[in-house]
């Protein structure tokens, strides 16, 4: 073996510098970087590459022509490729064409996004919710919203498809790497420079001649000026009359004059009015006066009321609170249409706000206040019953459009209310007693038994212990119900006032149909109650006997009389 004592000569140096040339070389491929190979052999499947490196990678030749490089598949050609691995399991190196190609593009679009600058694509197909386009320079494929298509609905893109046309990228997601542009965006960029120009035209207090009706919306109508612009009339600029959709007014095709009462440069946008173009009708508002009578014209029906014009434009609300005394809730469309004359009063004039409210109710007599006249509280009246619930009767009074309200317990003086109240039936005839009359509420109350004779009357000339004959009628657990002799009201005697002894003191001693005297307990004539006692009576009665046939010296020799009269003595001594 010979041992180089010298490493200075010649041939070392060169050794040394063609290891360090390959050294250097090896170090600035990275992983994950895109290089370029050159073909050096192609066979059926696969082409190999030289890129400088310890062995020859290969391409799959189907890749190639997927990618649209096909014509590049020739010995001697330079293809861009990614080191993906400098050397798998087998020791080979793996690059990919497809890879590379889509890094560069999606750094060309990056750049095109970063700088605002369009790119040119192609719309290749269709696909849920708009297009996908090629990017001619690199092949990547974009998405194209529906929307972004073009400024005007299109129903069919088939002249669009494939042909080369400029798009502006809207959005990219780097981490998944998509991108979304915008063909719309690019003609709305150049119309915008024309639109500007022609903006430069108007200036507020110009009248547009025969501007067409273009389409509306809810806040107002669009009118198309000379085929080149479109302006915007605010649905509170339509008229001086409440207007709540265009359509109403307006017919798609229909020409009118417009007054031009706003430009706005920077947004592009002409402000329009046609009110503007007649006199206010509210300033005729002088000409008229609260609390007076006028006739209107119905001109709206809403559920809420009805709106009435005084003249023409002069527009007023006559709310469904305003249209009768007696009904609520009236349904504006029930009681009026289109085209009526109704008499109203004018309420309030509000100039600030511009609003008008009238009054149809106040051109009638208030019939609670005719009732209050004629028929007062106390008078007798006849009602025809409308309708009733499980507590009450509604009637219309006679003579007039006005409901009182028979509640059941007005229906008789004793009978069962709820009873009673299955009794009456919808259009029976009833004579009844007013009650109450409250003209603020609008609420009338009516009585039916107040019309017949009040048996509690019986109690009217009766006092407390003053004995009456009763006649028994049943008998339970709880006592004996009772009618007093020459009154129709039945009244209950309690178990523990049937008798003085508790073993008398049984209700099944009656069976009914006797006939019993007893005591007034209680009375009370504004509460209309009356309590019975068999006990009182008999407590009456043997105070009676005790006190008639008794001696005055009676019990003085009893051995024990003077006992209690000692006891009080002797504790007046201690006090």
């Amino acid at each position: 073996m010979e041992i180089f004592k010298s490493v200075e000569t010649e041939a070392s140096k060169e050794f040394e510098k063609l290891l360090d040339s390959q050294f250097t070389k090896t170090q600035s491929l990275v992983e994950g970087k895109i290089i370029e190979g050159v073909i050096t052999k192609i066979t059926e499947k696969f082409a190999f590459l030289d890129c400088g490196l310890k062995s020859e990678p290969i391409l799959d030749i189907n890749e190639l022509k997927t990618i649209g490089l096909d014509n590049k598949i020739k010995i001697g050609e330079k293809i861009p490729v990614l080191l993906e691995r400098l050397e798998d399991r087998d020791g080979n190196v793996v690059v990919s064409a497809s890879k590379a190609q889509k890094i560069r593009g999606w750094d060309i679009l990056v750049e095109a996004y970063e700088k605002n600058k369009p790119i040119v694509g192609k719309i290749t197909s269709k696909c849920k919710g708009g297009v996908i386009v090629e990017h001619l320079d690199t092949g990547s494929l974009m998405f194209c919203p529906g929307s972004q298509i073009s400024d005007t609905p299109l129903k069919d893109i088939s002249h669009l498809m494939n042909e080369p046309q400029k798009f502006a990228l809207i959005k990219m997601d780097k981490i998944r790497g998509n991108a979304c542009v915008s063909r719309r965006q690019i003609i709305s960029s150049s119309k915008k420079e024309d639109k500007a120009k022609i903006i430069e035209k108007y200036k507020v207090g110009d009248i547009i001649k025969n501007a067409i009706v273009k389409g509306y919306s809810s806040f107002g109508c669009f009118f198309n000026v000379n085929n080149e612009i479109d302006c915007l009339v605010h649905l509170q600029e339509i008229s001086y009359s409440r207007v709540n959709h265009p359509e109403e007014i307006f017919t798609i095709g229909d020409k009118h004059d417009l007054l031009v009462i706003s430009v706005d440069k920077e947004k592009l946008q002409v402000g329009c009015s046609i009110k503007q173009l007649s006199p206010d009708p509210f300033e005729k508002i002088s000409n008229y006066e609260l609390k007076k009578k006028y006739e209107v014209k119905v001109i709206k029906l809403m559920d809420f009321g009805i709106f009435v014009e005084l003249e023409s434009g002069l527009t007023c609300l006559l709310h469904s609170s305003e249209i009768s005394w007696t009904r609520k809730n009236v349904s504006p469309k029930k009681a009026f249409k289109i085209g009526d004359k109704v008499p109203v009063v004018i309420t309030e004039i509000d100039k600030e706000k511009r609003r008008i409210a009238v009054s149809h109710r106040l051109t009638i007599d208030n019939p609670f206040k005719v009732l209050t006249d004629k028929n007062p509280v106390g008078s007798i009246i006849e009602g025809v019953i409308e309708s009733s619930n499980d507590y009450a009767i509604y009637l219309k009074l006679e003579g007039y459009d006005i409901s009182g309200f028979l509640h059941c317990n007005d229906l008789h003086y004793t009978n069962d209310p709820e009873a009673e109240l299955k009794k009456y039936k919808v259009g029976d005839k009833l004579k009844l007693k007013i009650l109450e009359i409250k003209e603020d509420q609008q609420k009338v109350r009516v009585g039916l038994k107040q019309t017949q004779k009040d048996p509690f009357d019986y109690f009217n000339d009766k006092k407390i212990n003053e004995t009456i004959t009763v006649k028994i009628i049943s008998s339970d657990n709880k006592g004996l119900v009772v009618q007093p002799e020459g009154c129709e009201m039945n009244v209950l005697i309690k178990k523990s006032q049937i008798a003085v002894s508790a073993s008398d003191a049984r209700p099944s001693r009656f069976v009914g149909g006797e006939r019993i005297d007893c005591a007034i307990a209680e009375i009370n004539l504004e509460k209309r109650k009356v309590s019975l006692s068999i006990k009182l009576l008999e407590e009456i009665q043997n105070k009676e006997a005790v006190t008639k046939f008794s001696s005055p010296l009676s019990g003085k020799n009893l051995p024990f009389s003077t006992l209690s009269d000692k006891l009080k003595k002797k504790d007046k001594e201690k006090k």
